[in-house]
């Protein structure tokens, strides 16, 4: 156990000196951006940093101070100290990367009043000063040793940064053409109309007028230059929205208000949009604790999926993975054991699945399981488990047993990680946009940036516009 221990006013002397060292980290600079709600652009905006006097992110000045503190309270004098005053000076700017080492020396003692004056410096890794000072404290006059608390672990995230990238990375594409099925409610107008404003899609409203414009005049939204195509109810403007598809003059769905079996009945009806391949729905979640997004499937469409089905429900999110630039998906196939064991269906669907890809029957991926969860997600866990491989700890992709392990874990991940949820469904000849119902409307955009770069991008989509950039220079 470690402990902290201080310095009582008789043990000390003028000269004595104590330190510390770190080094700037870009988490330093948004931890004391959260804490101290300074949000200053030179701290926190690489791009006017970059335009700025010191040409880079610099730290903020007091971070240097609160050093100094953490030396008088922990170091010298140590637990005990009453700060009175302290006086500082900032030399140079401190950026990323630079490791500062942080002195304060007993400079004169008062021992009518058990006050000390000190020193305070803070050096660069050149040893050039960056911030000097004086401080004025009150030595302890007691001796104190404590165990050193362990401080709380801190995870940084931003919250959509994952889902804003995939927006941006869907910007330099033309926009698709999108029938939007049902829109009559504020929701879905809205997701509608804000993947246009942000040139993800062209939408084509279909369903019944007066309600389309009474949902926009609630959200307070103009339909000028919108198309619309009237219909009377949900079952028509499903069946319209799929004619559109076929016939070629959208090329993909989006959902609005009307019940996910009702589309897909109408998507997958004879001589509609069917193909040889099941659709099935992928979730591309943005999970705070995870460091890259993470593709969930099935668990919105196909409740008790068969291994045939397992198979088009791999290869689709597959697809979608590789339309993300995600050159070989790393695929978990979960269960509840990570044995095959004959009493478990999943676990002998995930060593088939294995096999399917070891012999080139699904492509393009490097899939394993069966899988638990934490030994997809977590490397630590993984090893504690005893389990090796390439997905382990490090999966892009969770294929889920069944709709109802898979609904449980998005939730959950969603109402207790914080994670927000873009979806889409995939298998049929168009794509269907299935917006996000996390907090706010960067989930919805996000779920439409996913149809963009499938389309432009995925190895099953097509170039919908000529000179559209390259897989390369897109990425």
């Amino acid at each position: 156990m470690e402990y902290i221990e201080n310095r009582t006013f008789e043990e000390l002397q003028v000269g004595d000196s104590a330190e510390i060292t770190r080094t700037l980290r870009h988490d330093d600079i948004e931890l004391f951006a959260v804490m101290s709600g300074d949000v200053n652009p030179a701290h926190v905006d690489p791009e006017y940093a970059a335009s700025d006097m010191f040409h880079r992110v610099i730290a903020h000045g007091m971070w240097g101070g609160a050093l100094i503190s953490a030396v008088l309270g922990t170091e010298l004098p140590g637990p005990g100290t009453i700060y009175l005053d302290q006086s500082l000076q900032f030399r140079r700017p401190v950026g990323l990367g630079d490791t500062v080492t942080v002195r304060v020396t007993v400079a004169e003692k008062y021992p009518d009043t058990r006050r000390l004056k000190l020193a305070c410096e803070c050096l660069n890794q050149e040893g050039k000063q960056v911030i000097v000072g004086e401080a004025l404290v009150i030595a302890p006059s007691e001796k104190v040793r404590r165990p050193r608390v362990t401080l709380p672990e801190v995870h940084l995230h931003e919250r959509g940064a994952r889902h804003r990238e995939l927006v941006k990375l869907a910007a330099p594409y033309e926009p698709i053409r999108v029938a939007v099925v049902q829109p009559v409610n504020a929701a879905s107008l809205h997701d509608a109309l804000d993947a246009k404003e942000e040139g993800l899609i062209e939408p084509v409203l279909v369903g019944p007028e007066a309600k389309i414009r009474r949902a926009a005049e609630e959200i307070d939204r103009s339909l000028d230059g919108v198309t619309l195509e009237a219909v009377p109810h949900s079952h028509a403007a499903a069946a319209r929205a799929v004619e559109l598809a076929r016939t070629g003059k959208v090329d993909a769905l989006m959902k609005g208000a009307i019940a996910m079996d009702e589309l897909m009945d109408a998507v997958l009806a004879p001589e509609a949009l069917a193909t040889e391949r099941r659709a099935s729905h992928v979730h591309v979640l943005d999970v705070p604790t995870y460091p890259k997004p993470l593709l969930i499937t099935d668990a919105a469409l196909l409740a008790y999926p068969t291994l045939a089905d397992k198979r088009d429900i791999v290869r689709n999110a597959v697809d979608l993975a590789k339309s993300l630039g995600i050159e070989a998906p790393k695929v978990a196939i979960l269960s509840a054991s990570e044995v095959v064991d004959p009493r478990i269906r999943s676990t002998m669907e995930a060593a088939a699945l294995c096999k399917m890809a070891e012999r080139g029957q699904i492509a393009g991926a490097v899939v394993d399981g069966p899988l638990a969860f934490d030994s997809a997600i977590s490397r630590k866990a993984a090893a504690a488990n005893g389990v090796a491989g390439l997905v382990a700890g490090d999966a892009d992709v969770l294929v889920v047993p069944d709709l109802e392990a898979g609904t449980l874990l998005v939730k959950e991940l969603v109402h207790l990680a914080g994670a927000d949820s873009a979806g889409i469904i995939l298998g049929a000849r168009v794509p269907a946009i299935i917006p996000g119902r996390s907090d706010g409307a960067l989930p919805s955009l996000a779920s439409a940036a996913l149809a963009k770069l499938y389309l432009h991008r995925g190895d099953r989509g097509t170039a919908l516009a000529s000179g559209d950039p390259s897989r390369e220079d897109a990425a």
